[in-house]
């Protein structure tokens, strides 16, 4: 391996040049697959039927509700159940980020269609959290009630207030950053699902508008989250990161426009970043001008954007030691920012590294130093050795991923995983109750967190296994997100193909395995048993092509069977790429459409959906018999 890699950094074009190849060493598509597996364990709101993380259960249902306003679903950002609206945005960001620039990995790993399901269950939640254009919920709950108690998320107890900013009460950084999330999802499913990638544009642009007209700090406004997700940078990076996304979304020159405008003022181009999170998103826009400065979009605006260039590249020389000013690192060689959970600075930089060194390959560019050019490979090099330790290569031989190796952390600062799963006991847990009985247990967790990247190891590599040791074995959704793209480049390869062509965000393995021919009408049951009350049919009733693409009518009949009549009926649709027609959708549960409120006994109502795939999973999620 080690003579591999000195052959890269000697020939940095061999990436353009030779055939598709992975790394060695270690697994990065299982780790790939129990990174988006964590995403599960995190969901709050009503589970779909195919949740594969069986020991959680629905949760927070009532989110919301006292506000005249259904924020149910979304995810708890880390070992506690309060859903902080920034940073749940920027894993959003991040993980379509991710899928944007590999997703070509992640289809041939098998994980593209759970990546989308992951972005989904976020920005299902942030348009739920945006139900006018100068309004959004940026918080349910809050942390120092929340922090009060060790319960379940289903046996929550505390207090479930919702938060939001508007214009008398703003928030530019918490907007901008939704925005940004809206419009870098928006380029995910443009492919898959375009009616649902239009919906999430609108709001990208509607939040944007409100964001830089209305300008404040968020935590002025929800003051309950400075404790918690302090905005210490302010609002003008998360403005120009939502710009950057917009154009990248849009290719609407506006954004770009905003970009050139405002680099000098709003620091995009002043700032000499060694950091990059759901705070400081500075090397992040940095890096995403870079690349539009490489495809050769910046027209009048090259000055200021080479500007924006150099401190792209200031931040990534930073990170391999040929900067004028370094990151500090362990004496194991992992960047070292803070004690408390370090590891979302690794995984974010280790991102940025890894897309900067393809875009400098696409572009046959090099990387300029204070110390002189250096080839693009030597950043890949960085990435992969900042995964390989996070996965178990450094003095401790420790896999700060949950359930990745043998040796990985046991005792994790996580409620849910560290009480027995309600469906194992069912018995309530209570507020203080938690802490006595399962807080300060010196014992594994009943439920493995599979995926989960905890806070990792202090400046010396040193690392304690306890559950109370919070600044290192809690975990958070912001960790895990910016992985997904490193795991599935290093495990995918490189593919031999253009980083700086205009993107296309392959479809899920479902959706490019060609159907029949000449399908036959397919029948796709509930998976309840025979004697259910309600029947389930689907059938095929059209197909055409369009521009090579197949696509096909589906026609699913639901059927009241038993003998009284069906109300307050919920399904769970997955698999579903296309418009659907007939059903009001609630979350992330479909029911009744709008003119009808019941079933009578031996009623059926029937709904349609397009899509270019194989029938969509329709289950039964809840109803009543009155």
């Amino acid at each position: 391996m080690e003579k591999l890699m000195r052959l890269i950094s000697m020939a940095p074009l061999l990436l353009l040049l030779c055939l598709p190849f992975a790394f060695a060493g270690h697994d990065y598509n299982q780790a790939l697959s129990n990174s988006i597996l964590f995403f599960e364990a995190q969901r709050s709101g009503y589970l779909p039927h195919n949740q594969r993380v069986t020991w959680r259960a629905n949760s927070g249902l009532n989110d919301g509700k006292a506000s005249g306003v259904d924020l149910v679903g979304g995810y708890y950002d880390a070992g506690d159940n309060v859903k902080f609206g920034l940073p749940m945005a920027f894993t959003i960001t991040m993980m379509s980020w991710s899928i944007i620039e590999y997703g070509k990995q992640m289809t041939a790993s098998g994980e593209l269609g759970h990546a989308l399901e992951a972005v989904k269950w976020g920005t299902d939640y942030l348009i739920k959290a945006h139900p006018e254009p100068n309004v959004l919920y940026g918080e349910v709950g809050d942390g120092n009630t929340d922090h009060y108690c060790w319960q379940r998320p289903e046996d929550m107890t505390t207090d479930r207030h919702a938060y939001k900013i508007d214009p008398s009460n703003p928030g530019s950084d918490l907007a901008g950053e939704t925005a940004a999330a809206l419009a870098a999802a928006s380029i995910v499913f443009r492919r898959t699902n375009p009616a649902y990638s239009t919906e999430l544009l609108q709001h990208a642009y509607q939040l944007f508008d409100f964001a830089d007209k209305y300008r404040g700090k968020y935590d002025g406004s929800i003051t309950v989250a400075q404790k918690y997700y302090q905005s210490i940078s302010g609002y003008n990076d998360e403005l120009l990161w939502a710009a950057a996304w917009l154009y990248q979304a849009s290719n609407n020159e506006y954004y770009l426009n905003y970009l050139g405008r405002n680099g000098d003022s709003m620091g995009g181009t002043g700032w000499a970043m060694t950091e990059f999170g759901w705070d400081v998103k500075y090397a992040g826009v940095q890096t995403l001008v870079a690349k539009f400065l490489m495809q050769g979009k910046a027209g009048l605006h090259a000055p200021v954007f080479e500007r924006y260039h150099q401190k792209a590249e200031y931040f990534m020389c930073s990170l391999i030691g040929k900067g004028s000013r370094n990151v500090q690192k362990t004496p194991g060689g992992l960047i070292f920012r803070q004690r408390w959970n370090n590891m979302q600075f690794v995984t974010s930089a280790s991102f940025l590294a890894t897309v900067y060194s393809d875009y400098l390959t696409s572009s046959r560019g090099t990387l300029k130093c204070a110390s002189g050019n250096v080839a693009p490979s030597e950043l890949l090099s960085f990435a992969k050795s900042q995964v390989d330790y996070l996965l178990g290569d450094n003095p401790r031989a420790t896999s700060y991923m949950v359930g990745y190796g043998n040796n990985y952390p046991r005792q994790v600062h996580h409620r849910g995983s560290s009480i027995v799963s309600v469906k194992v006991d069912p018995t309530f847990v209570a507020c203080r109750q938690g802490y006595a009985n399962w807080y300060t247990r010196k014992a594994s967790d009943p439920n493995v967190l599979t995926g989960a990247v905890v806070g990792g190891p202090d400046a010396y590599d040193n690392f304690a296994d306890e559950r109370d040791n919070y600044q290192q074995t809690e975990p958070a959704t912001y960790n895990n997100a910016p992985l997904l793209g490193i795991l599935a480049r290093l495990g995918g390869g490189h593919g031999g193909y253009n980083q700086l062509l205009p993107v296309v965000v392959p479809a899920p393995n479902p959706v490019v395995a060609k159907p029949k021919p000449s399908p036959k009408p397919k029948l796709a049951p509930t998976p309840a048993s025979s004697s259910s009350p309600i029947a389930i049919e689907q059938k095929l009733t059209t197909s055409w092509n369009d521009k090579g693409k197949t696509y096909y009518r589906y026609s699913t009949i639901v059927t009241n069977k038993s003998y009284k009549t069906l109300t307050d009926l919920q399904l769970s649709i997955s698999n579903l790429y296309g418009p659907i027609w007939g059903l009001t959708k609630s979350g992330n549960s479909y029911g009744f459409p709008t003119w009808l409120n019941s079933l009578p006994t031996g009623k059926s109502l029937e709904f349609v959906y397009i899509h270019s795939a194989s029938p969509a999973d329709v289950s039964i999620s809840s109803y009543n018999l009155a």
